[in-house]
């Protein structure tokens, strides 16, 4: 039955965790297969064919080998540039991280600053800046590339005062802008939170967790084509990484709060296509 299909989630690393998360939250009824392309990340300095290429190869593998009913794109730059091709090329819906998180920021903004923290690519693109100004042309937009915030994640680092530090130096910019709004344009940030709150001080502003929002758009969509998991025992979920499975294990068991072994797998990175090791 079409509606027992897993969901496939594919992400340059390890950031599309954080909307794994909130999807085990949000759709418990769903099976959740997930690959990770850590050996060839951060997909952001990376040029858009390189990247439209790779997310084919994760989605190409689930759709051949897991007979996934959707897809979801969890890494805001490879949204940028392989969402709309994906879209026309594959069989299947696909949704993509960008278009939900710019809806929520607008309606969130009061004072029309809003600002966005991403990876080079996403910067790069503006696709941000087109999505909110196409919504509200009056809103302004800051953007600013943060490689390091990713750097941090992806190392395991940011609980400690080194990503603190990080943080509250680089949103200065931001906060100096006085914005009320930032959208946390990458999958990694939400990770950050904490500091991010810290660095704004006594500015009240609201952060947009792309990846959470996007959830429920998937919510939405599945409800809308009757295309929702029936309820059922809870589903299994697969993990794959083009890297080291290990460490992939060891942070995503520690993102996902799991008390229970993952099924962490590893693919094999072909010269035009993934397979299973």
């Amino acid at each position: 039955m079409i509606k027992n299909k897993p969901i496939g989630m594919v992400d340059s690393g390890i950031g599309g965790l954080t909307v794994v998360k909130e999807s085990l939250e949000k759709l418990p009824n769903e099976q959740i297969i997930y690959i990770g392309d850590t050996a060839r990340m951060p997909y952001g300095p990376r040029t858009p064919e390189e990247v439209i290429a790779f997310t084919k190869q994760m989605a190409d593998f689930l759709i051949a080998t897991k007979d996934i009913k959707l897809l979801v794109i969890a890494c805001n730059t490879a949204t940028a540039s392989a969402l709309i091709p994906l879209q026309e090329m594959l069989p299947i819906p696909v949704i993509g991280v960008i278009n939900s998180g710019a809806s929520r920021a607008v309606e969130a903004t009061h004072n029309q600053k809003i600002g966005i923290i991403a990876t080079e690519g996403t910067i790069a693109s503006q696709i941000y800046t087109h999505k909110i100004r196409a919504l509200n042309q009056q809103i302004e937009v800051f953007s600013q590339a943060e490689p390091d915030f990713v750097k941090l994640v992806e190392d395991n680092q940011y609980r400690l005062p080194v990503a603190q530090h990080q943080v509250k130096a680089h949103l200065q910019s931001l906060k100096q802008a006085n914005i009320d709004t930032l959208i946390l344009g990458c999958t990694h940030f939400p990770l950050l939170r904490p500091f991010i709150v810290e660095a704004f001080g006594e500015l009240d502003v609201t952060l947009i967790d792309a990846g959470a929002v996007t959830v429920d758009t998937v919510d939405d969509y599945l409800k809308a084509h009757d295309l929702s998991a029936q309820k059922r025992t809870r589903p299994h979920h697969t993990y794959y990484t083009t890297g080291d499975v290990q460490q992939f294990d060891r942070i995503a068991s520690q993102w996902l709060d799991n008390q229970d072994l993952l099924d962490v797998r590893h693919l094999k990175i072909t010269q035009n296509h993934l397979e299973e090791a």
